[in-house]
Protein backbone atom coordinates (compact mmCIF):
# COMPACT_ATOMS: atom_id res chain seq x y z
CA UNK A 1 0.00 0.00 0.00
CA UNK A 2 1.18 3.58 -0.97
CA UNK A 3 0.06 6.50 1.38
CA UNK A 4 1.03 9.95 0.36
CA UNK A 5 -0.56 12.58 3.28
CA UNK A 6 -1.12 16.42 2.32
CA UNK A 7 -0.21 18.83 5.66
CA UNK A 8 1.18 21.97 6.50
CA UNK A 9 2.89 19.92 9.41
CA UNK A 10 4.60 17.17 8.57
CA UNK A 11 6.69 17.11 11.46
CA UNK A 12 3.74 16.04 13.56
CA UNK A 13 4.35 12.36 11.56
CA UNK A 14 7.66 12.01 12.87
CA UNK A 15 7.05 9.96 15.88
CA UNK A 16 4.11 8.37 14.37
CA UNK A 17 5.82 6.95 11.38
CA UNK A 18 8.99 5.83 13.47
CA UNK A 19 7.58 3.68 16.31
CA UNK A 20 6.19 -0.07 16.94
CA UNK A 21 4.03 -1.78 14.34
CA UNK A 22 4.22 1.40 11.79
CA UNK A 23 7.75 1.60 11.56
CA UNK A 24 8.19 -2.21 10.77
CA UNK A 25 5.74 -2.12 8.21
CA UNK A 26 7.85 0.41 6.61
CA UNK A 27 11.08 -1.45 6.79
CA UNK A 28 9.06 -4.82 5.36
CA UNK A 29 7.69 -2.64 2.81
CA UNK A 30 4.37 -3.48 3.67
CA UNK A 31 3.43 0.59 3.17
CA UNK A 32 5.36 3.37 1.93
CA UNK A 33 4.43 6.74 3.31
CA UNK A 34 5.01 10.03 1.88
CA UNK A 35 4.74 13.33 3.25
CA UNK A 36 3.49 16.67 1.39
CA UNK A 37 3.76 20.07 2.33
CA UNK A 38 1.20 21.61 0.26
CA UNK A 39 2.52 24.94 0.91
CA UNK A 40 5.45 24.14 -1.00
CA UNK A 41 2.76 24.26 -3.87
CA UNK A 42 1.29 27.62 -3.44
CA UNK A 43 1.76 30.79 -6.15
CA UNK A 44 1.43 33.15 -3.57
CA UNK A 45 4.44 35.07 -3.16
CA UNK A 46 4.33 34.95 0.74
CA UNK A 47 3.52 31.07 1.02
CA UNK A 48 0.06 31.82 1.92
CA UNK A 49 -2.42 29.15 1.59
CA UNK A 50 -4.93 30.23 3.37
CA UNK A 51 -7.77 33.52 2.81
CA UNK A 52 -10.39 35.14 4.61
CA UNK A 53 -13.82 33.56 3.73
CA UNK A 54 -16.07 35.25 1.26
CA UNK A 55 -19.26 36.63 3.42
CA UNK A 56 -17.66 37.35 6.18
CA UNK A 57 -16.82 35.12 9.46
CA UNK A 58 -14.38 34.12 11.73
CA UNK A 59 -10.80 32.59 10.82
CA UNK A 60 -9.04 31.74 7.56
CA UNK A 61 -10.21 29.06 5.00
CA UNK A 62 -7.59 26.91 2.79
CA UNK A 63 -7.75 28.52 -0.99
CA UNK A 64 -7.57 25.33 -3.56
CA UNK A 65 -4.88 25.98 -5.00
CA UNK A 66 -2.09 24.70 -3.32
CA UNK A 67 -3.97 21.25 -1.96
CA UNK A 68 -5.47 20.90 -5.67
CA UNK A 69 -2.08 21.22 -7.53
CA UNK A 70 -0.21 19.30 -4.56
CA UNK A 71 -2.83 16.06 -4.99
CA UNK A 72 -2.86 16.15 -8.93
CA UNK A 73 0.84 16.04 -8.86
CA UNK A 74 0.57 12.70 -7.09
CA UNK A 75 -2.78 11.02 -8.13
CA UNK A 76 -3.21 8.39 -10.22
CA UNK A 77 -6.04 5.96 -11.97
CA UNK A 78 -6.12 3.49 -8.47
CA UNK A 79 -5.80 6.57 -6.22
CA UNK A 80 -8.31 7.44 -3.63
CA UNK A 81 -8.24 10.70 -2.06
CA UNK A 82 -9.97 10.91 1.08
CA UNK A 83 -10.06 14.22 2.99
CA UNK A 84 -10.24 14.13 6.98
CA UNK A 85 -13.40 16.01 7.87
CA UNK A 86 -15.67 16.71 10.96
CA UNK A 87 -18.30 16.61 8.61
CA UNK A 88 -17.30 13.10 7.03
CA UNK A 89 -18.82 9.68 7.75
CA UNK A 90 -17.42 8.28 11.47
CA UNK A 91 -14.86 5.85 10.95
CA UNK A 92 -15.37 2.19 12.10
CA UNK A 93 -13.52 -0.92 12.27
CA UNK A 94 -15.42 -1.98 9.15
CA UNK A 95 -14.43 1.06 7.18
CA UNK A 96 -10.60 0.22 7.98
CA UNK A 97 -10.84 -3.50 6.84
CA UNK A 98 -12.76 -2.35 3.87
CA UNK A 99 -10.10 0.00 3.16
CA UNK A 100 -6.86 -1.67 3.58
CA UNK A 101 -8.52 -4.85 1.49
CA UNK A 102 -9.28 -3.21 -1.53
CA UNK A 103 -7.55 0.49 -1.82
CA UNK A 104 -3.47 0.18 -3.32
CA UNK A 105 -2.69 3.76 -3.27
CA UNK A 106 -4.58 6.22 -0.48
CA UNK A 107 -4.53 10.08 -0.18
CA UNK A 108 -5.40 11.85 2.87
CA UNK A 109 -5.87 15.33 2.93
CA UNK A 110 -5.32 17.01 6.75
CA UNK A 111 -6.80 20.74 6.73
CA UNK A 112 -6.07 23.15 9.31
CA UNK A 113 -7.42 26.67 10.15
CA UNK A 114 -11.61 27.50 9.85
CA UNK A 115 -11.95 24.90 7.19
CA UNK A 116 -11.41 24.31 3.23
CA UNK A 117 -12.77 25.92 0.16
CA UNK A 118 -16.02 24.32 -0.76
CA UNK A 119 -14.70 23.66 -4.05
CA UNK A 120 -11.86 21.19 -2.92
CA UNK A 121 -14.76 18.70 -2.40
CA UNK A 122 -14.63 18.12 -6.44
CA UNK A 123 -11.24 16.13 -6.39
CA UNK A 124 -12.30 13.92 -3.32
CA UNK A 125 -13.69 10.55 -3.55
CA UNK A 126 -14.40 10.20 0.67
CA UNK A 127 -14.36 12.15 3.59
CA UNK A 128 -13.85 10.77 7.30
CA UNK A 129 -14.52 11.96 11.11
CA UNK A 130 -12.64 10.52 13.82
CA UNK A 131 -15.64 11.30 15.81
CA UNK A 132 -18.15 14.14 16.87
CA UNK A 133 -15.15 16.77 18.04
CA UNK A 134 -13.22 19.18 16.65
CA UNK A 135 -9.04 19.34 15.87
CA UNK A 136 -6.97 22.16 15.04
CA UNK A 137 -6.41 19.97 12.09
CA UNK A 138 -6.84 16.76 10.36
CA UNK A 139 -3.34 15.58 11.17
CA UNK A 140 -4.43 13.60 14.31
CA UNK A 141 -7.58 11.94 12.86
CA UNK A 142 -5.01 10.78 9.57
CA UNK A 143 -2.87 9.15 12.28
CA UNK A 144 -5.79 7.25 13.30
CA UNK A 145 -6.83 5.83 10.29
CA UNK A 146 -3.40 5.32 9.06
CA UNK A 147 -3.01 3.06 12.18
CA UNK A 148 -5.64 1.45 11.64
CA UNK A 149 -5.21 0.30 8.37
CA UNK A 150 -2.04 -0.24 8.25
CA UNK A 151 -1.72 -2.86 11.23
CA UNK A 152 -4.41 -4.77 9.07
CA UNK A 153 -2.04 -5.30 5.79
CA UNK A 154 -0.75 -8.76 5.97
CA UNK A 155 2.16 -9.01 7.81
CA UNK A 156 2.18 -6.31 9.73
CA UNK A 157 1.07 -8.13 12.97
CA UNK A 158 0.14 -11.38 12.54
CA UNK A 159 -3.79 -12.46 11.64
CA UNK A 160 -4.55 -14.27 14.98
CA UNK A 161 -3.57 -10.65 16.86
CA UNK A 162 -6.18 -8.84 15.10
CA UNK A 163 -8.91 -11.55 14.83
CA UNK A 164 -10.51 -10.76 18.31
CA UNK A 165 -9.99 -7.36 18.60
CA UNK A 166 -12.98 -5.28 19.37
CA UNK A 167 -15.12 -4.13 16.22
CA UNK A 168 -13.85 -7.11 14.47
CA UNK A 169 -16.79 -9.23 14.91
CA UNK A 170 -19.46 -6.50 15.91
CA UNK A 171 -18.50 -6.97 19.38
CA UNK A 172 -16.24 -5.58 22.13
CA UNK A 173 -13.11 -8.00 22.93
CA UNK A 174 -13.76 -10.28 25.84
CA UNK A 175 -11.34 -10.01 28.90
CA UNK A 176 -7.25 -10.95 28.81
CA UNK A 177 -5.45 -11.93 31.72
CA UNK A 178 -1.64 -12.95 32.38
CA UNK A 179 0.72 -13.89 35.22
CA UNK A 180 0.30 -13.65 37.65
CA UNK A 181 -2.26 -16.05 38.57
CA UNK A 182 -3.07 -14.18 41.25
CA UNK A 183 -2.96 -10.78 41.91
CA UNK A 184 -3.40 -8.88 45.14
CA UNK A 185 -6.91 -11.30 45.69
CA UNK A 186 -7.71 -10.92 42.09
CA UNK A 187 -7.73 -14.23 40.33
CA UNK A 188 -7.62 -15.32 36.96
CA UNK A 189 -10.67 -17.11 36.05
CA UNK A 190 -10.17 -21.09 36.14
CA UNK A 191 -11.95 -21.94 33.05
CA UNK A 192 -8.53 -19.89 30.85
CA UNK A 193 -6.05 -22.20 32.77
CA UNK A 194 -8.61 -25.49 32.32
CA UNK A 195 -6.43 -26.35 28.91
CA UNK A 196 -10.65 -27.17 27.68
CA UNK A 197 -10.44 -25.10 24.48
CA UNK A 198 -14.00 -25.30 23.84
CA UNK A 199 -15.09 -24.06 27.11
CA UNK A 200 -12.15 -21.23 26.80
CA UNK A 201 -13.56 -20.49 23.07
CA UNK A 202 -17.59 -20.72 24.78
CA UNK A 203 -16.35 -18.35 27.81
CA UNK A 204 -14.80 -15.79 25.84
CA UNK A 205 -18.00 -15.21 23.57
CA UNK A 206 -19.91 -14.99 26.52
CA UNK A 207 -18.19 -12.09 28.10
CA UNK A 208 -17.65 -10.47 24.51
CA UNK A 209 -21.01 -10.56 24.72
CA UNK A 210 -21.41 -9.14 28.51
CA UNK A 211 -19.21 -6.14 27.96
CA UNK A 212 -20.64 -5.28 24.79
CA UNK A 213 -24.22 -5.22 26.46
CA UNK A 214 -22.64 -3.06 29.44
CA UNK A 215 -20.54 -0.91 27.39
CA UNK A 216 -22.02 -0.36 24.19
CA UNK A 217 -25.61 -1.47 23.28
CA UNK A 218 -26.02 -0.14 20.49
CA UNK A 219 -23.16 -2.79 18.68
CA UNK A 220 -25.30 -5.51 19.72
CA UNK A 221 -28.50 -3.53 18.17
CA UNK A 222 -26.75 -3.39 14.49
CA UNK A 223 -25.06 -7.28 15.00
CA UNK A 224 -27.05 -10.10 13.13
CA UNK A 225 -26.79 -12.28 16.17
CA UNK A 226 -26.40 -16.37 16.15
CA UNK A 227 -28.29 -18.63 17.35
CA UNK A 228 -25.44 -19.32 20.41
CA UNK A 229 -24.93 -15.74 21.03
CA UNK A 230 -29.01 -15.01 21.52
CA UNK A 231 -28.85 -17.95 24.16
CA UNK A 232 -25.67 -16.87 25.72
CA UNK A 233 -27.17 -13.47 25.83
CA UNK A 234 -30.21 -15.25 27.77
CA UNK A 235 -27.77 -17.00 30.48
CA UNK A 236 -26.36 -13.32 30.77
CA UNK A 237 -29.21 -11.75 31.47
CA UNK A 238 -30.92 -14.62 33.89
CA UNK A 239 -27.13 -13.70 36.01
CA UNK A 240 -27.79 -10.34 36.33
Amino acid sequence: MKIDILTLFPEMFEGFLNTSIIKRAQEKKLVVVQLHNFRDYTLDKHQKVDDTPYGGGQGMVLTCQPIVDCLEAIVKDDSVVVLMSPQGETFKQSIATQMADSISHLIIICGHYEGFDERIRHFVNREISIGDYVLTGGELGSMVVCDALIRLLDGAITKESHEDDSFSHGLLEYPQYTRPLDFRGMKVPDVLTSGHHENIRRWRLKESLRRTLNKRKDLLDQKELTNEELNLLKEIEKES
